[in-house]
């Protein structure tokens, strides 16, 4: 009897274990379909990759497009549209072998013309791509037939895989390149389908994808809601599916809905405090040094990050294995920084206007906890708020003081190279220094890491003493989506990669 009970109940359990495991398999499978609702907080004005500027609008490029290769989570290039890649024993020459069969939206194959005209297109300054300065490097691209591109640079450089999965380096069909800021085609998982600006992006999917069986989303609509609150409160309501780049005040209020879902990343993306060192009163390095002394990096991290970043001294986290450990966090020393901006002859006190920008609420609240905080320090700060839009027109690169922010790169170089070489295209503090110039281009060139590590912790500490740059901190990223959103994950760098996210249905 208890034998015959024995194999009763190993016969169900044979018998119900795999069908519970078959069960579990299905529920876990993707379901294709359905449309996603992207919330931004700004607005996307430049739909040609290469030119882009803002965060907001590196979300429709990553759908839109694909590069050469891609990042992967943790920061290591994989292919993408090149299959594979080699190099020579000096780091001189690349080769890189594309993808067949890859389709772009309009139904042409892409080939290695359309790489050699790509690449050539950053590289013109006629392009104004704010990703030249990292191809620089490149000295030529040449095709050597239909699917491998050859690239020959000027000197030795490990990492240019990764420099070619850059925001803006994406691959373009050549003979649509005039109509492409208005008409977006690229081989990427969704296409577009409308485009209203200042209100919606409207994407579909690519059936044509060369991914196999992606994306499994039909449509994603990304909608611009400039202010945060409006933003938030409409993931909360279910007006929204996903909300990129979650308000850092925000985060602990929806990680209590149990119909939400906050997801996070460290990341190396920075504000900074920009001062025009060609004008006054920033020309003066007493005044910079001055600004500088008067501030509490760590007491930022609080008020304005709510603990949800680092301190930093650039733009290089402190995490990352290249950060200058040696060159502590400066102090703040209000007495120090009375005394420069007396010998500046600003004894009485120096009287500035900031620009702010409306609808990025960390970089407002910089702006509002700086005025305060260096009052003591003898600078009278007026806060002016410009709209997102305005301010990337007509406030950066252009204005004496204000606040601004970008995200993190991939590499020491390219986090750094294009902000603090006086040919960088990101060089809005209008910073030259012969010393800095000759570390990045020495870095360039380097091969070994840790003499990488020397030449750039030499250049992290001389930004920090003398650029016309105040950098208090790095910041983690988030995002927040409904519980029915499946297989998101936040990117380092702050992309949004959608081609592997479905929905459950409810």
């Amino acid at each position: 009897m208890k034998k015959w009970l024995f194999h009763l109940t190993l016969g169900v359990v044979l018998f119900i274990l795999p069908l519970l495991l078959i069960l579990r398999s299905l529920e876990a499978a993707p379901i294709p379909g359905g449309k996603l609702r992207v919330g931004l907080t700004g607005r996307i004005v430049q739909l040609d990759p290469m030119k882009q500027k803002a965060g907001e609008e590196y979300i429709v490029n990553f759908l839109i497009f694909n590069a050469l290769t891609v990042l992967d989570h943790k920061l290591t290039p994989q292919p993408e549209l090149a299959e594979s890649w080699s190099h020579s024993d000096d780091l001189m020459t690349w080769t890189f072998k594309l993808r067949k069969g890859v389709l772009f939206h309009h139904g042409r194959e892409m080939n290695a013309d359309d790489v050699v005209f790509s690449l050539k297109r950053i590289l013109d300054p006629a392009t104004g791509s704010p990703t030249r300065a990292n191809l620089a490097i490149i000295d030529t691209v040449d095709k050597v037939d239909a699917y491998t591109v050859r690239l020959k640079l000027k000197n030795p450089y490990a990492e240019l895989a990764h420099v070619l999965a850059e925001r803006h380096a994406k691959i373009l069909p050549a003979e649509k390149t005039e109509t492409i800021s208005k008409e977006p085609i690229g081989t990427g998982p969704f296409r577009l389908k409308d485009y209203v600006p200042g209100d919606h992006v409207l994407l579909e999917k690519n059936s044509k994808y060369w991914e196999k069986g992606l994306p499994y989303l039909d449509e994603v609509v990304v909608r611009m809601l400039p202010e945060p609150a409006v933003a938030v409160t409409a993931l909360e309501t279910g007006e929204l599916d996903l909300l990129w780049l979650v308000p850092l005040e925000n985060i602990e209020k929806l990680k209590s809905n149990p119909k939400l879902r906050i997801i996070s990343a460290p990341t190396s993306s920075w504000d900074v405090v920009a001062m025009r060192g060609d004008i006054p009163p920033f020309n003066d390095p007493r005044v910079v040094q001055a600004f500088k002394y008067g501030v509490n990096k760590e007491e930022l991290v609080k008020t304005v990050l709510f603990g949800y970043g680092t301190a930093s001294n650039g733009p290089i986290s402190p995490s990352n294995p290249i950060y200058n450990t040696a060159h502590p966090i400066r102090k703040q020393d209000y007495a120090m920084a009375k005394k420069l901006l007396t010998e500046a002859g600003h004894g009485k006190g120096l009287n500035v206007k900031m620009y702010v920008p409306e609808g990025r609420p960390t970089r407002v609240r910089l702006g509002v906890a700086l005025q305060a905080m260096l009052k003591p320090a003898g600078f009278n700060i007026e806060i002016q708020r410009v709209p997102w839009d305005k301010f990337l027109a007509d406030i950066e690169g252009k204005e004496i003081f204000y606040v601004d922010g970008f995200f993190g790169r991939s590499t020491a170089d390219t986090a750094l190279y294009p902000w603090f070489h006086s040919t960088g295209s990101w060089n809005i503090w209008k910073w030259k220094n012969a010393k800095a110039d000759e570390l990045l281009d020495k870095g360039r060139k380097t091969a070994s890491f840790e003499e990488r590590k020397k030449i750039y912790g030499e250049l992290q500490k001389l930004v920090e003493e003398e650029c016309p740059a105040m950098i208090p901190y790095v910041l983690n990223h988030h995002d927040g989506h409904q519980a029915n959103v499946k297989d998101l994950q936040s990117h380092p760098l702050m992309w949004l990669d959608l081609k592997k996210v479905w929905m459950e249905k409810r």
